[in-house]
Formats: structure tokens, C-alpha cells, sequence
């Protein structure tokens, strides 16, 4: 056999034990390619996979093609049987507590589950280094798209300074269609779980919940500390009208929902790390605007890489087994090679996460105002108490109400400052006697 003849690779070895926990969607799709691709996979790991139990809830339930010798309840056997343990089964428990069980007795494990991993990390992380193995977790965020090794090993060298991305399809897809169609939100959001995008219970994707989870682990992995998705501020895209959405675009932006993980140097409270999930204005010419659709970005401001973005398929069964897979590989490499288990570096205990009140942002703010003279300087009189200043100010001719007054839609587009002092400067504006409502507010991101 010649040095690069690898026809025989992975015969002689021993094969290398998986037990997953979970068979939905995606499960399905990860057994099958593990029994399907069984010679490809043991060429690229040195040694072959042996798929030898599924935990379900009801093995006596047959599953279209998984062997039913291979469905059990006893999730304890199957993981005390195993050198790789595969977690899809979702939820806090038993997930965790089987995790953990498996890492201490020295299997690795691969999982998807990002509320668990957004609640737990650091204590899952620390569980793994312990016992020398792996935890890898790509597919827990962005699906198929390849972001979680890229930060935790190829960026082991450079300082992250910020991450924002579109880590929730079913948002994106959402927002999309309501600024490209003119849609209103409950028709696209109808779409989107006609289409199997959004779950009959939408609330998780739709309220930000989603997208917080994964920014927590986003930020656990980037900043190495211990970020779990309570300390994430969220907001969701409910209150997002197509009034709102029109105005973006007059403008030259687009609404996104945001996961914003970052270091800031400086705030009235301290420096410290801040991760947060809202709907925001991009640019139409920021990278993040062109994601269409139910896809995904993750753009990455490093210190000495700059800028890099990672782009695809979110969510799914088959791109989401993808990462699963990409993942298991990984692991079985190293148990044949002998390599040492999870990332060397501790935890920062002392990581102070910032209020969103602390945070330095700009405001885009509709008004609906009564159209006469003094508006103008009323509502510039409030910004100079406040100690903010008016970047942009536009104002059209809107409508006459009932009584015959003339009304006008003010946008006023705001320097950067403090959340806090934004927030209160918004307070004040719903007070004035000429302003008739408070439209919308939005902040903007990537400038």
C-alpha cells in the first residue's frame, strides 16, 4: 500500500460506540447518514461509527428507517455503553443531567440543545475540561452555518471585539417578506408556519427568545465567560408594523432582529460585556441587509482578522444534522488520535454584563405630530435637557384628523448616546402637548 493509499483506513479499528438521545427531524437525519455513509465516515475518522442505541420516549413507536432494535427508554445504559453521545432531545432536563453524566464518565458529547447550553455553559464547559472530552455544540447555533469552531479555535488567537448577527430564520423571513411584499406581520407570520418555518406556537422565535439563547452561547465562546441568556436583553418583533418597515426604507435601512454580542471599553457603569436582542435599522448597504429569506449571517469584528461574515441555512433538519455530523466526526477524531478534550483557557467569573441602559445607541424615533409652528423647537428643547442631540430630522405632511387638524410624521434620526438617556428622552417627547403619538422607536446597528 503506497504512503497516500488510504483504501484500507479504519478497517482494523475498533469501532467507535454513539447512543443518541432524541430521534425527531433531526435525529432521523443524523442516524441515517451515520448507517449510510458508514465507509466515507470511517475513512475521514480513522475508525468506524457503530450506531448502537436511540433513546426515546416510546421505542414500541416504529420510525420510519431506524432499525427498532435500536430504540430503547434506558437513556443510563445507553450512555454508560457508549464513546459518543449525541443530545437531541431538547429541553433543561434530563438533558443536562445526562450530559453531564456522560462527560464524567469520559464520553464525548455533540449536541444542538442552545437552551440548555444558554442557560448552563460555563458548568457544561468546566464538566468537559474536567474529564478531558469534547462538548461540541455547532449545530446550537445558525444550523448548518460553521460559526461556533471558527470563533472558539480558528479566532483562539485573536481578541473578538464584536458579533452581530441574523441567528433566527423565522424572524428574518418574516421581516423579509413584510419589506420586499408590503406584507403586514400577521400574514407573513402566517406564511412562515404554512411554509414550516414558524412553529404553531411561534412566541420562542417571534418574542426573541431564540435568538437570545444563541447569543449567550455566542458570547460565552467569544468572550469566555460565563454569559447565560438571563443576562441577555431581549425584545421581539410584535410591535414591528408595516408602517414602521416603510419608513426603514424611505430612510435607506432595513429592520433586522439582532443578536449583538460585544465588549465595551467604556460605559457610566464600567466597562464589561453586553449581550442584547432587538429588532434594529441596518443600512441597506451593510452586509447584514442582503440576507434574505429564512437564512442566516453572522458578522464578526475581530481585532486583528476584522471583519468576517459566515452566511447560510439556519435551521432545518438536514443542514442542522449537518453541523451534528460535522460535530461527531470532530470528536471521533480526536478519541482515535488521543487528543486531549475541551478548550484550556478558564472562564472569567468576574465578567461584568452590562444593563442595555449603559449601552451607547442610536435612535431612529416617528412622531405624530400636531403640524404648526413651535413643534420643531418643542421637541429640540427636550433633546438639549436631556443631553442628546438630533442627528437627522425629517418631517412630511400627514393626515387631518376629525377635529380638522393637520397632522405631520417627524423622524428624527439621534446622535449616539446612553440607551438610558435616549429612553428618557423619548419619555418626555410622548408628554408635549404637539406630539400626538409616539409611532415607533428603533434603534440602528451596524454604523
Amino acid at each position: 500500500m503506497s504512503v497516500n493509499d488510504n483504501s484500507g483506513k479504519g478497517e482494523d479499528m475498533q469501532a467507535l460506540k454513539v447512543a443518541m438521545l432524541g430521534c425527531g427531524v433531526v435525529g432521523t437525519e443524523v442516524a441515517a447518514r451515520i448507517q449510510n455513509r458508514a465507509d466515507g465516515l470511517a475513512e475521514r475518522i480513522g475508525a468506524p461509527l457503530e450506531l448502537n442505541a436511540i433513546v426515546v420516549r416510546d421505542a414500541s413507536r416504529p420510525r420510519s428507517g431506524i432499525d427498532p432494535d435500536l430504540l430503547t427508554t434506558d437513556a443510563e445504559a445507553a450512555i454508560a455503553d457508549a464513546d459518543i453521545v449525541v443530545e437531541l432531545m431538547g429541553g433543561i432536563e434530563p438533558a443536562r443531567s445526562l450530559i453531564t453524566a456522560a462527560l464524567q464518565q469520559g464520553s464525548s458529547v455533540v449536541t444542538a440543545n442552545k437552551a440548555l447550553l444558554a442557560a448552563s455553559y460555563g458548568e457544561l464547559m468546566s464538566a468537559a475540561d474536567a474529564a478531558g472530552v469534547r462538548l461540541e455544540h455547532e449545530a446550537a447555533v445558525a444550523g448548518a452555518i460553521p460559526i461556533i469552531r471558527p470563533v472558539g479555535d480558528s479566532l483562539a488567537g485573536d481578541r473578538i471585539e464584536r458579533i452581530i448577527g441574523i441567528v433566527n430564520g423565522t424572524t428574518n423571513y418574516i421581516l423579509d417578506q413584510m419589506d420586499s411584499e408590503g406584507w403586514d406581520f400577521e400574514r407573513a407570520l402566517t406564511t412562515a408556519q404554512a411554509l414550516g418555518y414558524a412553529e404553531a406556537d411561534p412566541t420562542a422565535d417571534v418574542g426573541g427568545h431564540d435568538a437570545a439563547a444563541k447569543a449567550a452561547i455566542l458570547s460565552s465562546l467569544a468572550f469566555h465567560a460565563p454569559v447565560s441568556i438571563d443576562d441577555v436583553h431581549v425584545e421581539g418583533i410584535e410591535g414591528v408594523t408595516s408602517e414602521m418597515v416603510e419608513t426603514a426604507r424611505d430612510q435607506g435601512f432595513v429592520i433586522k432582529l439582532l443578536a449583538v454580542c460585544e465588549r465595551v471599553a467604556s460605559s457610566p457603569t464600567g466597562a464589561g460585556l453586553s449581550a442584547r436582542v432587538y429588532p434594529a435599522l441596518i443600512d441597506r448597504n451593510h452586509a447584514l441587509a442582503s440576507v434574505r429569506g429564512a437564512f442566516n449571517a453572522v458578522f464578526i469584528e475581530a481585532e486583528a482578522a476584522g471583519e468576517l461574515m459566515f452566511y447560510g441555512q439556519g435551521a432545518g433538519g438536514a443542514p442542522t444534522a449537518s453541523a451534528v455530523l460535522g460535530d461527531i466526526v470532530s470528536v471521533a477524531r480526536r478519541k482515535v488520535l488521543g487528543g486531549r478534550g475541551q478548550y484550556e483557557r478558564p472562564f472569567h467569573e468576574d465578567s461584568r454584563i452590562l444593563p442595555i441602559s449603559s449601552i451607547t445607541t442610536r435612535y431612529h424615533i416617528t412622531l405624530d405630530v400636531v403640524d404648526r409652528p413651535g413643534v420643531l423647537a418643542a421637541v429640540s428643547e427636550v433633546f438639549a435637557d436631556e443631553g442628546a442631540s438630533i442627528e437627522l430630522m425629517r418631517q412630511t405632511v400627514g393626515d387631518v384628523d376629525d377635529d380638522g387638524v393637520q397632522h405631520a410624521k417627524l423622524v428624527l434620526a439621534t446622535h449616539s448616546n446612553t440607551d438610558s438617556t435616549l429612553r428618557k428622552t423619548v419619555d418626555r417627547l410622548i408628554d408635549l402637548s404637539v406630539v400626538h403619538a409616539v409611532k415607533s422607536v428603533i434603534r440602528v446597528e451596524g454604523q
